[in-house]
């Protein structure tokens, strides 16, 4: 047991930790709604001008639909290749299985900038393929497969195989087994490798900067190229704000659905 004081300290220094990391959060919030446009704090007025004027942004709706489509697609190819990655090396012994397991991780350790040169150098010096939609897909799908991966090979980890086998003795087939047994105890890791791989995806900028073409350009893009500039700035804010409400929501669901399969329920 902890002593009084003890509790009171780990208190503080827990409020200190959300305060650190929420600070920032809030002035963005903020100044969403601050009249000035240099975001003087405390803030003169409030207004909902900029949200208006972000509303009636072309280029930030194109921006994000294009961020949309490249996050739905490069989800896609992760759920398929990651979790057949994961089964494979979770559930069949094999020559070079750890290695295989190291090469599939290893993209989301290494630096952004270095997959981004990597797969530049390929799209157009070896392939000779025009940078566009699908080779930004392709580039955030290299990282997303790893979340997927490590979500669905956590959760085969702890399943074991004791129940598929019983499936096995009782007579069924492979296909039953995994649409009856397995993937109903799966379906939450799933669920929430897709959630946060999409929000991977739909967040990088370094990676898109080296695999898109210049008529291609996503949110995180759009909200950098606009940034400095002293007429789009009350703009990004709104921007940020808005992305910082609605990403509660795919972190929220993620650690819901990706608890315990016996506790958890889609």
């Amino acid at each position: 047991m902890l002593s009084r004081s003890a509790r009171r300290g780990l208190r503080a220094w827990t409020v200190l930790v959300l305060v650190f990391l929420y600070a920032p959060l809030l002035l963005v919030l903020v100044n969403a709604f601050n009249a000035s446009r240099s975001f003087a704090f405390p803030p003169s007025g409030f207004t909902l001008q900029w949200w208006r004027a972000a509303a009636n942004s072309e280029g930030m709706w194109t921006s994000l639909a294009n961020s949309v489509v490249v996050g739905l697609a490069a989800t896609a190819i992760a759920l398929v290749l990651g979790t057949m990655a994961a089964f494979a090396v979770q559930r069949y012994d094999f020559f070079g299985r750890n290695t295989i397991s190291f090469l599939v991780v290893l993209p989301l350790t290494l630096p952004g900038i270095v997959t981004g040169i990597a797969l530049n150098a390929t799209f157009t010096s070896a392939l000779g393929v025009t940078l566009g939609m699908a080779t930004v897909v392709v580039g955030h799908a290299t990282f997303c497969i790893v979340i997927v991966f490590n979500n669905t090979q956590a959760r085969l980890r702890r399943l074991g195989t004791h129940l598929e086998d019983a499936s096995a003795d009782l007579g069924a087939s492979t296909w039953q087994t995994f649409r009856y047994v397995t993937f109903p105890m799966m379906r939450g890791a799933l669920v929430a490798g897709a959630i946060l791989a999409f929000a991977l995806s739909f967040d990088e900028i370094v990676v898109t900067t080296f695999t898109a073409g210049p008529a291609v350009q996503t949110l995180p893009i759009w909200i950098f190229g606009n940034l400095f500039r002293p007429n789009q700035a009350p703009v990004i804010n709104v921007v940020a704000a808005a992305l910082t409400l609605v990403a509660i929501v795919p972190v929220w669901l993620a650690q819901r659905i990706g608890g315990d399969p016996a506790t958890t329920r889609l």
